[in-house]
């Protein structure tokens, strides 16, 4: 049962492909876009009562000084499809999918999200992402057309009309229709929208989900991203994982979500996290360390100078010290990256700095400024640390992000969730169906909140 008085920590499971976080180069490690590979950490997250299994996307391969990012796992099949396949071998575990809010359109983004919802009988995400440049652009139509300033605007517009196109077949329950022999009421499906960004009009195809609308997820950090999550979002993935960090920005997101009508139990707020689990303290760390080497290759360190530095640094050896020369921060050789898109002049500044008084190498300060492993430790220590960090609102759970595909998450379900259940602060069974159920969330009311999602994020 349940810890009276204690937070229950919500787990999710990431299938990675960018960044240096997947060490493809271990013997342990399996192809990166098979569908077993999919299978088998779907099925391992479900075995540990995860909450939801995770999928990122880029729309288009990043490059380095003009050829293919050969860092990061390339060829990665389309999410929607894969968590299609997924709901066919899981019977519980939540489905999110990284769907662009730039460059696709509602209709058909909506029609989709809503088929995966009845395909998992109600166990459907969208993380809704906007794309910042005309780099990715020129893989569409458009190209680049739409303004920085303006994605959060349309994407606040594109998951506004979403809802309205689900909630256009909102004449009655769906499975309640399903019984009593039928499908559609006249008239449902009837839509019309007409605003900035989108003006359509006609019949949507598909009836409304078991859970009315897919849990929604969002990323962004900035002050629009955060507005955005707080007035529109379920779920809000951060980067903050060291405790002071993420408290703070806890405490920030979620005070804003009274003047969006909400409490704060309305948006789960869930960090990224790695760990590392080994049967004592110290022979986690070392392992630990071990991975991290191995994240951050001689290759590796010298592209994330490359990045912020502007320019070409491959006759500097990783093991040596930082370059001599100036960064050249108007000059982009890596594209496609967001991370080291804005400010690399101050963080070239600040990453000499911390080299100089640490006396750190190219690649020791690439690992230094990368983080590391989050949780590493014994099976206890991990299981303590999450849950501290979870009581302390520093989280409300955590999408863990194994170094090794498909097997990363294995000692974890078998060592460390058994402590958190043993606390009390984790489900020992699925009590529900849908992913609304693990999250604790409500299913939206039949009409579109149109007093909340008529508000955009600026």
């Amino acid at each position: 049962m349940p810890a009276v008085d204690k937070k229950q920590v919500h787990l999710a499971a990431q299938l990675p492909g960018i960044h240096n976080v997947t060490v493809w180069s271990d013997p342990r490690s399996a192809d990166q876009i098979s569908i077993d590979s999919f299978v088998r950490l779907a099925q391992t997250a479900e075995r540990g009562r995860f909450d939801f299994f995770f999928l990122a996307e880029g729309l288009r391969l990043r490059e380095h000084k003009g050829h293919f990012y050969d860092l990061d796992v390339v060829g990665r099949p389309e999410n929607l499809t894969v968590l299609s396949a997924l709901a066919a071998v899981t019977t519980h575990l939540g489905l999110a999918a990284t769907v662009n809010a730039t460059f696709n359109e509602p209709y058909e983004v909506a029609r989709r999200l809503a088929t995966l919802d009845h395909l998992s009988d109600g166990r459907t995400a969208w993380n809704v992402v906007t794309s910042f440049d005309s780099f990715t652009g020129e893989n569409f139509r458009r190209g680049g057309f739409l303004a920085e300033a303006d994605r959060y605007t349309r994407a606040a517009e594109f998951l506004r009309t979403a809802r309205e196109l689900w909630d256009s077949w909102a004449d009655g329950d769906v499975r309640a229709d399903r019984e009593a022999g039928e499908f559609v009421r006249p008239g449902a499906g009837r839509f019309a929208h007409n605003g900035e960004h989108f003006d359509i009009s006609g019949r949507f195809t598909t009836p409304r989900g078991p859970q009315g609308h897919p849990v929604i997820i969002q990323a962004g950090e900035s002050e629009a991203g955060r507005e955005f999550a707080a007035s529109d979002a379920d779920v809000i993935f951060s980067k903050y994982n060291q405790l002071d960090e993420a408290q703070a920005f806890y405490r920030d997101v979620k005070a804003r979500l009274a003047r969006y009508g909400r409490a704060p139990d309305q948006l789960k707020i869930i960090p990224t996290a790695t760990t590392v689990v080994a049967d004592t303290d110290e022979e986690a760390a070392a392992y630990a360390d071990e991975i991290t080497r191995a994240q951050v290759s001689p290759q590796t360190a010298i592209a994330h100078l490359e990045a912020v530095w502007g320019r070409d640094l491959s006759a500097y050896d990783p093991d040596g010290p930082l370059p001599d020369v100036d960064a050249e921060p108007e000059s982009l050789v890596l594209k496609g990256h967001s991370t080291f898109r804005k400010g690399r002049d101050e963080t070239a500044r600040r990453w000499r700095a911390l080299a100089e008084e640490r006396g750190l190498s190219i690649r020791e300060l690439v690992i230094e400024v990368s983080g590391g492993q989050t949780f590493v430790g014994s099976p206890r220590t991990v299981a303590d640390t999450i849950d501290h960090f979870v009581q302390t609102d520093g989280a409300d759970g955590f999408v863990l992000v194994p170094h090794l595909t498909p097997d990363g998450l294995d000692d974890f379900v078998a060592r460390v969730v058994p402590l958190l259940q043993e606390k009390g602060v984790f489900r020992e069974e699925y009590t529900g169906t849908t992913l609304r159920d693990h999250l604790g969330l409500t299913t939206p009311p039949h009409a579109a909140r149109s007093g909340r999602h008529g508000k955009e994020a600026s």
